[in-house]
C-alpha cells in the first residue's frame, strides 16, 4: 500500500475552531496541531464534539470561527473533496458503502476520485487490491458490501479511506462494536498505517486502546480541550477522570 508522504512536521494546525447549532455550542476555540507521523488521540465523554471537530477538519461543516491548515495551506473553506484531494480522508463510525458494489469496487472509487487518482480503472483495480489485502480482505474482493460482516464492513471503509492516498488520516471510532480480539487486530492495522506513512487522528470510546496507541492525546469536553499531553499524564490529570464520571463503564 502506498500513501503520500511529506516533510512538513506540522502536518494539521487546528486554530481557534468553534461550531454552533442554534444555541449550543458544540466545538469552542478549539486549537491543536499533530505531526507528521503521528498518532493523536481525541477522547472525551458522550456529545463533548469529537465528530464535530472531524468534520469541521474534513469539510462536511464550515466554522463559525477559527481556521484549519494542512501542510502548510488553509483549507477552513474548501469543499470535502478538495480536502480529499490534498491528503486528508476520514472514516464514519456509522459505516456506508455501496451495498451493490463489491468491496473491490467500493475501494476503487477512492482510487479514481482521490489524491494522485489513478489513470486508469485498470490501476485502480489494481491498486485497490492491493490496499484490500493490507486491511485483511483480500479474500472478500469480490463479495457485494452488504454481505460483509460488521467487522468487515469496517475494514472496508477503512480501506476506502486508504485508497484516496491520504497523508492524514481521521478515524472515528471504528473500533466501536468490536470483541476483545477484533480490537487487537485493529490496532495492529492502525499501527501499520502508521509504518507506511499515514499520520492519524483517532476518536475512540476504548480509552486503553488509545492510550496504547497514540503519541499524544486531546481530551474534550462540552466542546473544549480541558486537556493535553502524553497519555501517561493524561489519564491522571484530576479533569479528566472529572470529566469521565459516569462514562468510564462505557471505556
Amino acid at each position: 500500500m502506498v500513501v503520500a508522504t511529506g516533510s512538513d512536521r506540522r502536518l494539521l494546525d487546528v486554530r481557534g475552531l468553534t461550531k454552533s447549532f442554534g444555541g449550543v455550542t458544540a466545538v469552542k476555540a478549539l486549537s491543536f496541531a499533530v505531526a507528521e507521523g503521528e498518532i493523536l488521540g481525541l477522547i472525551g465523554p458522550n456529545g463533548s464534539g469529537k465528530t464535530t471537530a472531524f468534520n469541521l477538519i474534513a469539510g462536511l461543516l464550515r466554522p463559525d470561527g477559527g481556521q484549519v491548515w494542512f501542510a502548510g495551506d488553509e483549507i477552513t473553506a474548501l469543499a470535502p473533496h478538495a480536502i480529499c484531494a490534498k491528503g486528508v480522508a476520514r472514516t464514519f463510525q456509522l459505516v456506508r458503502p455501496f451495498p451493490h458494489l463489491s468491496a473491490l469496487q467500493n475501494v476503487m472509487v477512492g482510487r479514481v476520485y482521490g489524491r494522485d487518482a489513478a489513470r486508469s480503472l485498470a490501476a485502480a483495480s489494481r491498486e485497490a487490491t492491493e490496499v484490500l489485502a493490507f486491511v485483511g480482505l483480500a479474500g472478500k474482493a469480490a463479495l457485494p458490501a452488504r454481505q460483509l460482516t460488521l467487522v468487515d464492513r469496517k475494514r472496508l471503509e477503512l480501506a476506502r479511506a486508504l485508497a484516496t492516498r491520504p497523508r492524514l488520516l481521521l478515524l472515528d471510532e471504528f473500533m466501536a462494536g468490536l470483541n476483545p480480539q477484533e480490537v487487537a487486530a485493529a490496532m495492529g492495522l492502525f499501527r501499520r498505517i502508521r509504518e507506511a506513512g499515514c499520520t492519524v487522528v483517532m476518536i475512540e470510546h476504548i480509552i486503553k486502546a488509545v492510550l496504547v496507541l497514540s503519541d499524544h492525546v486531546i481530551v474534550l469536553n462540552a466542546g473544549q480541550a480541558i486537556a493535553e499531553g502524553p497519555p501517561e499524564v493524561i489519564v491522571r490529570d484530576p479533569r479528566v477522570i472529572e470529566a469521565y464520571i459516569g462514562e468510564t463503564t462505557h471505556a
